[in-house]
């Protein structure tokens, strides 16, 4: 999140925040650190790429076809940090937000552009998730390691 923030703070008018969760005994916990960018035209340009306007999907998240150009293994670091895990070998991508066709696409565009072949499986109620089989995962490690930040090893079996 510092990190991210760094890259971003000339969109942001506030510094990172922790927020707290309390329990249901009354015990106040920390949660998680997180800021909130402006409104921006190149903020908003971005947002329209990846969300749909149209009537009938209004709001929801798509896979632009532009993706598969702008695709490089930056990107799919900054992807996995965000929202990847790494267990028993293998990297797993939460993707709750697309649909299973937009989740297909995905897998298309990353086999094409980088040789590795994405998985997906229901997750129970919540939605999708893609991951790389063992072998797979050793391709997207060698993919995006280099731009792992230390902090964030882990989530390519790294400590």
């Amino acid at each position: 999140m510092f990190w991210k923030y760094e890259i971003l703070k000339n969109f942001v008018t506030t510094p990172p925040r922790l927020s707290y969760r309390t329990t249901s005994e009354g015990i106040r916990y920390k949660k998680s650190w997180w800021f909130r960018t402006l409104r921006h035209p190149i903020l908003t340009e971005i947002y329209n790429q990846f969300y749909t306007t149209d009537s009938y999907r209004c709001g929801k998240k798509i896979v632009p076809d532009s993706l598969v150009d702008k695709m490089n293994p930056f990107i799919m670091a900054v992807w996995v940090m965000d929202d990847g895990s790494y267990s028993q070998g293998k990297i797993d991508i939460s993707t709750y937000s697309f649909t299973l066709k937009e989740i297909e696409k995905l897998c298309s565009m990353i086999k094409k552009k980088f040789c590795v072949t994405m998985l997906y499986y229901k997750d129970r109620d919540k939605g999708y998730r893609m991951y790389c089989n063992k072998k797979e995962t050793q391709k997207l490690i060698d993919l995006i390691c280099p731009y792992i930040i230390k902090i964030m090893r882990y989530k390519i079996g790294l400590s």
